[in-house]
This record gives structure tokens, C-alpha cells and sequence, in this order.
């Protein structure tokens, strides 16, 4: 079992990037563009390793290794991007890696390209990329070659070695615990449950009673032999349920147009654990929408995007205006799912002029969070 924080700093000490490694400061997945240079950089690293595991780390400065972190990226449905608009595609993984010295909502990124020994390729283009591309990694560079990518063997040594060194160990599980338990979340009733005599899972949130029905709040839940954070958010609420093979969480989504307290369940995460030494995660998409009178959220729309104008122009707010700008994000996303089409484009616009605002901010990112999430279960690219 590898310790995904000590593959990190290995592959970071190893050398600057190269053939089976590409570091981030962040992905942006929002536009085309992101997701071009995100998927030639896939391309490129799943060509040019054959027979051996590559990475990316998102949260790294360039130019100096320091580790600054991202946001909690919890799409696993990313494997559908890749599909979407490569032939032979990898399979990839990312999985969210705190480090101590980071804040609670940042990690470091791993996304894992498993060994593909076909050659990936665009099978259709997207943004300045044409169909038919094909990308190999050269030193640290992702480039494009003509006909078949020529195969490189010459990795497999070097990165079945960083592993190794990354395994984890006794210490590492329980420093993960104790560190935690004790110095993380003290304040939060954090528990811990191990499965088969070898899983350690940590987790800990707020009690938040809302209609007769107790969720967790600002949770997060940790696969410690791992270092991996498999839940967090400081917004939406939880539902946790475990027996000796399997954890599972219910996310919700506090939803409503006028205040957040209509629950909607969004999605179903179970870890199963086995005897052999292995687990599976298996994920169900469990939200339906809430529909609203099409005239009044065409009413509530058009004064959201008077809201946002206001803000272009530099205009004060009013009392009245500040309640409607929290509740913002939410709204637009309300309005996306109830036919407005282009809400969700009119949101992502606003987002220079929502960031001064760190609560409106925060539930900008969850609601484009929720919508990616809705997209990729549909199998959606665009």
C-alpha cells in the first residue's frame, strides 16, 4: 500500500519534470483550454510509459517545488473527460493528499496514469487541438509527433523504485491517527474505524439537527494508510454509516431559494474493504433537482444578473443586496437545472467579482462543484 504523501515528496525530490511526471499549480477544468492542456498532458505521459505508472501533482510552484495546494477535487468521474476525447484512453485516478502544512480546504493533487500500451490518441479536437493528435513527453515537454508515438521502456525501473520507497508502514498509520485525532480536528469528536485488521479510516464533523434529522457538518474523512482525503467540504452536510466491510457516506445538498434548509441527497460514496488487502469505491449520483415556477425564477435571474452588473461597475450594495449575492451562486444553479441554459456560463463569469466576497465565493465553488459532478455522471465533456 502506497503512501500517497511520501510518493509526492519523492517524486518531487527525484528531479524537475520529466517523462513520467508533470506538476501544477492548479487544473482549471472550467474552460476548453484547461481542458486541452489537461488532456495532452494525459496523452503525452500515457505514450511515453508504457509498462509503468505516471503522475501529475497539482499544488506545486514551478519553479521552486513549494507546496502550496489546491482545492479538495472530488470528481472521479474525470475518467469520463479522458474517455470523452481520447482514443485508447489511460485510466486515471486523482486522489486529494493533505500535508501538515497546509489549511484544512487545501491539498496536494495526484492524478495516477495507469500503464495504457496502446497509443492515445485525439479522437476529436478541442480547443487549438486537432483530431488525430498525438502527444509524447519529451524531457519535461508534452509534444506532438507525426503517426504512432514511439515507446519508451526506459521508466519502468526508475518509477517502480519511487513506489517502493513510498510504501507505508506501521509509523506512518499511526502518526496519520494520532495526528488527526489529537491536533487536527480536536475539537470536532473525531473517530476512527479500522477494517480488516489493515484500513484505517479517520473522520470528523459538526452535529447539525435540521428537521428532525442529524447530519455532519465541515466533515472530513481520511483513508489514513493512504493519506488519501476522501470527503471535504465546508458546506454541505453528511450522512456516515459503516459495518466490519464497508464505509459509506451520503452527501446532501442544502438547497432553496430563499434559505438552505431543504435537504436534496446528491451523491452515495461506499468504500468496500476485503480480506485480500484490497478496497473498491463505488459511487451513485442520487440527486433529482428541485423544480421551481419558471416565471418567478425568471423574475429572480434577472435581478441576480442586475446583482452581478452592479458589481462590474463598482456600484455599493445595499443590506438587501448583500443577502442576495450569499445566496447567488445557489440560485444561478437552481435556475441552470430549470432550463435557464446559460446560468451556469453567466456564473463562471461573475467569478472575478465574486472572489473579494469569501462566503459568496466559497458557494460559487460548490455549486460548480455540483454541476461538474451532474455532467461527468451523464458522460458529458463540454
Amino acid at each position: 500500500m502506497i503512501n500517497k504523501r511520501l510518493l509526492i515528496k519523492n517524486l518531487l525530490a527525484h528531479n524537475d519534470e520529466s517523462s513520467f511526471y508533470d506538476k501544477k499549480r492548479q487544473l482549471n477544468l472550467h474552460s476548453r483550454e484547461g481542458k486541452a492542456k489537461f488532456l495532452k498532458h494525459i496523452c503525452a505521459l500515457s505514450n511515453s510509459n508504457p509498462t509503468n505508472n505516471s503522475y501529475i501533482v497539482v499544488g506545486v510552484e514551478d519553479h521552486d517545488n513549494d507546496i502550496v495546494g489546491d482545492d479538495f477535487f472530488d470528481d472521479s468521474r474525470i475518467q469520463n473527460l479522458v474517455n470523452a476525447f481520447l482514443e485508447h484512453p489511460p485510466k486515471i485516478q486523482y486522489e486529494n493528499v493533505p500535508f501538515p502544512n497546509l489549511p484544512k480546504d487545501r491539498v496536494v493533487g495526484l492524478v495516477t496514469i495507469r500503464p495504457n500500451n496502446k497509443t492515445s490518441y485525439f479522437k476529436k479536437g478541442i480547443h487549438t487541438i486537432p483530431a488525430n493528435s498525438i502527444f509524447i513527453r519529451r524531457g519535461s515537454n508534452s509534444v506532438p509527433v507525426d503517426g504512432i508515438a514511439e515507446k519508451s521502456y526506459q521508466n519502468a525501473e526508475t518509477v517502480i523504485g519511487i513506489e517502493n520507497n513510498s510504501r507505508n508502514s506501521i509509523g506512518y498509520t499511526l502518526d496519520g491517527v494520532i495526528d488527526f485525532m489529537n491536533f487536527r480536528h480536536p475539537d470536532m469528536a473525531p473517530k476512527y474505524k479500522v477494517f480488516k485488521e489493515l484500513f484505517v479510516i479517520c473522520w470528523a464533523g459538526i452535529p447539525k439537527r435540521v428537521r428532525d434529522k442529524t447530519y455532519l457538518s465541515r466533515v472530513d474523512i481520511e483513508l489514513i494508510n493512504e493519506q488519501v482525503k476522501l470527503f471535504y467540504s465546508a458546506q454541505d452536510e453528511v450522512d456516515i454509516t459503516f459495518d466490519d466491510n464497508t464505509f459509506t457516506i451520503t452527501e446532501f445538498v442544502p438547497l432553496g431559494l430563499n434559505d438552505k434548509t431543504s435537504y436534496y441527497p446528491l451523491e452515495k460514496l461506499t468504500i468496500h474493504f476485503y480480506d485480500n488487502g484490497y478496497y473498491r469505491i463505488d459511487r451513485e449520483m442520487l440527486f433529482q433537482p428541485p423544480e421551481f415556477n419558471r416565471k418567478m425564477l425568471y423574475h429572480i435571474y434577472n435581478a441576480n444578473l442586475s446583482l452581478i452588473q452592479q458589481l462590474e461597475k463598482g456600484f455599493p450594495l445595499t443590506a438587501r443586496d448583500r443577502r442576495d449575492l450569499e445566496n447567488l451562486p445557489s440560485t444561478f444553479m437552481i435556475c441552470y437545472l430549470n432550463g435557464f441554459e446559460d446560468a451556469k456560463q453567466k456564473l463562471i463569469d461573475a467569478k472575478m467579482v465574486l472572489k473579494p466576497f469569501p462566503k459568496v465565493y466559497l458557494s460559487f465553488k460548490e455549486a460548480l462543484r455540483i454541476l461538474r459532478k451532474m455532467k461527468y455522471d451523464k458522460g458529458l465533456s463540454d
